[in-house]
């Protein structure tokens, strides 16, 4: 076992960890409501939370990186291979690139669509382009595969944190868990 890594801050592991629920509950509901048939209340209220939950999303996301911007993240142990430290660094950057395009994706999407962004019912979105059927169908494969990248990366993503902490049995897992110390 390796000597015991620094762990992340706090605020960075409640970032991570609300971003991680999120995510999930915005991919569960995008597969959900594209499955629906028609245009019902129920689909309806369906878009606007997920399109509130991708407004959330971004905000977190603002905030994550402006917190990682000024906190220097644990270092990984010595014993990680430079290239798998080279893999994580560009997975975690494809993962912040991915966290951002994703809701201002959707977010254009929509508007292309002719449907205004109003988050929670109540704070109106600036309409930054108005609805255009050209773009509505780039958009939605634009926002489809950037999803569908986010998952592969998530996976990916976890995969390595289970690696390290069941094979390799090193502490980098542990950094980021909220009830670890």
């Amino acid at each position: 076992m390796n000597t015991p890594t620094q762990r992340y801050t706090t605020t960075a592991i409640a970032l991570h960890w609300l971003m991680a629920i999120g995510i999930v509950i915005a991919f569960g509901m995008g597969l959900t409501m594209t499955d629906m048939p028609g245009i019902t209340p129920a689909k309806l209220r369906l878009y606007n939370w997920h399109k509130w939950v991708g407004v959330t999303l971004f905000a977190f996301a603002v905030l994550r990186a402006l917190w990682r911007l000024t906190h220097t993240a644990p270092t990984l142990p010595a014993s990680i291979p430079r290239w798998q430290r080279q893999i994580a660094e560009l997975t975690h950057y494809a993962l912040y690139v991915l966290i951002f395009s994703i809701p201002l994706s959707g977010y254009f999407y929509s508007l292309a669509a002719g449907f205004p962004v109003v988050y929670l019912g109540v704070l109106p979105l600036p309409v930054l382009i108005e609805k255009n059927a050209e773009l509505k169908p780039l958009l939605h494969a634009l926002h489809f595969w950037l999803n569908m990248g986010l998952a592969a990366l998530v996976l990916a993503h976890v995969g390595a944190a289970l690696k390290h902490h069941w094979i390799d049995r090193d502490d980098v897992l542990k950094r980021m868990l909220p009830w670890s110390s």
